[in-house]
């Protein structure tokens, strides 16, 4: 019997669910609710080459508006899901109307987390999460001005490797003791923190911000750090993202830090799937649930939800990886290392390509490659098997990682 499926969240676990759908020949109705005006697209772009003028917003978009349109795809863009009617399969939007589904995809994503701090309503300060966010910094970029960065995670370094090439001075300012503390060992905080200082950037650890300072326009003029003024032209905030799952808990479902799903993104309620950002799943590799903050993650969630929804049953079990571009570094990651984990440098940390792999018990659950994109594929094959190496085998480069697989 055909089924109509609604999926709300325009972004790209949505967006992969609707193309594993219509690959597969769906025989039912389509209906996506998104609240910004843009079809599904691309995030990675955002503070990489959309925001350095290298790519049109057009070509982030994982398929044009007519794609969907001619695909007999329902678009409600610039709309907001309000409630769902678990029982009676409706959800309800925030113009008043209501659309009926036998089944319901959230795909809800993520959004800037903020600070509350005196001035921070002022024009110039900008979080980095979508499209509006990532044109407003761009058009504010001047060669010269100074950027302050709140924040020493990747989208913070990210952007600020974007400013610092389009000439403009920029100031990172992280409350933590080092860069990255939340995702990596402090042998790789350090080594990126050398490489924006060697570009100029100013990097200020255990920095406290205290308020926001602005001008008689109204638009920011200096960012209060531990008690002085610091000049700003723009404030770019990456202090880390919310799971939007306020629909999800507020229409009855299982939430925590995230909407809670099974393996098969099912979320409590049987007929109401959930991918991306916005879930807390189990995973199977690394044991135990967690939520993510990937590209990846997403549109295999999507896919995955997707084929259920089609009655294909499918598990999600894949190892987590990452990536990340500053300057002309390229960083990929797989898995997810802790602090206890002991680190087997490959190569030199002091040179520009080198991988640090992570030995937990003696099995290697995690890797961060800087740019050599074949060891991180031999990583990728390597990582999920979590087997027993020796830290002198792997740290031997006569020894290539695809000969271990």
């Amino acid at each position: 019997m055909a089924t109509r499926i609604v999926i709300v969240g325009a972004g790209q676990a949505g967006g992969q669910a609707i193309d594993t759908l219509l690959r597969a020949g769906h025989e039912g109705t389509i209906t996506l609710v998104g609240t910004e005006s843009h079809p599904p697209y691309q995030r990675p772009p955002l503070s990489k080459k959309l925001l350095a003028g290298e790519m049109e917003v057009a070509r982030t978009y994982l398929k044009s508006i007519e794609h969907y349109q001619d695909k007999g795809v329902t678009l409600h863009l610039g709309c907001t899901a309000a409630l769902i009617n678990l029982e009676g399969h409706t959800l309800s939007l925030d113009d008043g109307s209501d659309i009926e589904y036998d089944n319901l995809l959230l795909a809800t994503g993520s959004r800037a987390r903020m600070l509350a701090l005196p001035g921070s309503q002022l024009r110039g300060i900008h979080p980095l999460r979508d499209l509006n966010d990532a044109q407003a910094i761009r058009d504010s970029i001047r060669p010269q001005g100074h950027m302050v960065v709140i924040g020493g995670g990747f989208v913070g370094l990210e952007v600020a490797a974007v400013a610092v090439n389009m000439g403009m001075k920029v100031t990172v300012v992280e409350a933590g003791p080092r860069l990255l503390a939340r995702v990596m060992p402090p042998a790789m905080s350090a080594w990126f923190e050398a490489l924006h200082s060697k570009q100029g950037v100013e990097i200020r650890l255990n920095a406290s911000v205290e308020g926001f300072q602005g001008g008689d326009d109204g638009q920011v003029c200096a960012v209060h750090v531990d008690g002085a003024p610091l000049s700003a032209d723009i404030v770019v905030v990456g202090i880390g993202i919310v799971p939007n799952q306020e629909l999800a808990a507020n229409s009855g479902l299982d939430c925590d830090d995230g909407i809670v799903v099974d393996t098969r993104c099912m979320t409590s309620h049987c007929d109401v799937y959930a991918a991306g950002d916005c879930t807390r799943h189990p995973q199977p590799i690394l044991g135990g649930k967690l939520r993510l903050e990937s590209v990846h993650n997403a549109m295999s969630q999507g896919k995955v939800a997707a084929n259920n929804l089609l009655g294909i049953d499918t598990d999600y079990s894949e190892m987590p990886w990452f990536w990340s571009d500053q300057y002309a570094t390229k960083l990929q990651m797989i898995g997810i290392s802790h602090a206890d984990d002991i680190a087997v440098v490959r190569g030199d940390m002091s040179a520009e390509q080198f991988s640090v792999l992570y030995l937990r018990d003696g099995k290697l659950v995690a890797a961060d490659v800087v740019n050599n994109s074949r060891e991180f594929m031999a990583c990728r094959k390597l990582v999920p098997l979590l087997r027993e190496f020796d830290a002198t085998q792997l740290a031997d480069l006569g020894q290539p990682l695809q000969d271990l697989i």
